[in-house]
């Protein structure tokens, strides 16, 4: 498959391009700026220039699937939040309809489904990305939403806990594991038109998301 991943200069964009650069698939990075390019391209990774507030049309042309792992972070005020987060991901979503790429992949969170229940700094960013889940599965695309819990920079474990709905816990999923569990849901079938929560787990990451 021909893959963009927007958002592919984020922590675990970044982490997910390299996979797939890696792997037999050809993987698009979009990026904000011409000098984030050759670290993506060291991957083996194409890049393009688009800006998710603008015209995105020329990035997903040509593309099979879309991975979008673009986020303003948690810490961003609302205005930015709801510019990439939501009308960002709404517009990624249209853009795939508009051109027939079937499969899309959106990284969320997991607290996006009850943005109510998330600590209160978190709610602009929560209901940001609900916003964004409700209207990617509204859509005929052959969706998957990865909802992961807290994220760390620790070395990925190779493992995790992953199912339709999880109770939330403090301890952290790495990066690593999340941009993993990213690149083997691309392939796999069973996890179409499905949201998947991710936390830490014991159970090898390809063999958790088969059991779904």
């Amino acid at each position: 498959m021909n893959i963009l991943v927007i958002g592919a200069n984020g922590q675990v964009g970044k982490q997910l391009v390299e996979r797939l650069g890696h792997s037999e698939h050809q993987v698009r990075g979009m990026i904000r700026e011409e000098s984030q390019a050759a670290d993506l391209e060291a991957f083996g990774a194409e890049t393009v220039v688009a800006d998710l507030e603008g015209d995105i049309s020329h990035a997903v042309r040509g593309c099979d699937a879309i991975v979008f792992a673009a986020g303003s972070g948690a810490h961003t005020g609302p205005d930015k939040t709801e510019l990439v987060d939501h009308l960002g991901a709404i517009r990624s979503i249209e853009e795939a309809e508009k051109q027939g790429v079937m499969r899309f992949v959106m990284l969320s969170a997991l607290r996006a489904k009850e943005p109510e229940k998330g600590p209160e700094k978190l709610h602009h960013y929560l209901e940001a990305k609900k916003k964004a889940d409700d209207r990617l599965a509204a859509s005929h695309l052959d969706y998957t939403i990865v909802r992961p819990g807290r994220l760390s920079n620790e070395p990925g474990q190779g493992t995790v806990s992953a199912s339709e709905s999880l109770e939330f816990q403090p301890d952290p999923i790495t990066r690593t594991d999340v941009a993993e569990s990213l690149a083997e849901i691309l392939d796999l079938k069973n996890t179409h038109r499905k949201g998947i929560d991710l936390l830490p787990g014991t159970t090898p990451i390809r063999e958790a998301l088969k059991k779904l």
